[in-house]
């Protein structure tokens, strides 16, 4: 992923609109640059700031909310990757089972 495509993914990830790939794509892209990280750190602090004073709560710990954020968006997309290759044991386990039923039914037709 390029800057330009992280950048546009801020907003996004701080409204919690990202697509589980979109989120992966920029967690990774953000840990690794670190212009792109102080840009998420500086919208974040924006947002999550003016969304504090507008309510007149929370912590006021906004670094701390950030890396809160990231730990549980990192969580998530462990969560989905595990997800997939659960899919993709049950897929497998899934065709075999169908495969040795197949060949077993022609044993009996054919045995």
């Amino acid at each position: 992923m390029e800057c330009r495509e992280a950048e546009r993914l801020v907003m996004p990830y701080i409204q919690g609109r990202l697509s589980g790939q979109e989120l992966e794509d920029l967690l990774e892209h953000v840990e690794g640059c670190p212009g792109c990280q102080e840009e998420l750190e500086i919208y974040f602090t924006v947002e999550v700031g003016l969304k504090q004073l507008e309510e007149e709560s929370g912590s006021y710990n906004i670094k701390g909310e950030m890396e809160a954020s990231l730990e549980a968006s990192r969580q998530k997309v462990r969560i989905g990757r595990l997800f997939k290759v659960v899919c993709y044991a049950v897929d497998t386990l899934a065709g075999l089972g169908l495969a040795s039923t197949f060949l077993l039914q022609l044993r009996i037709w054919f045995g």
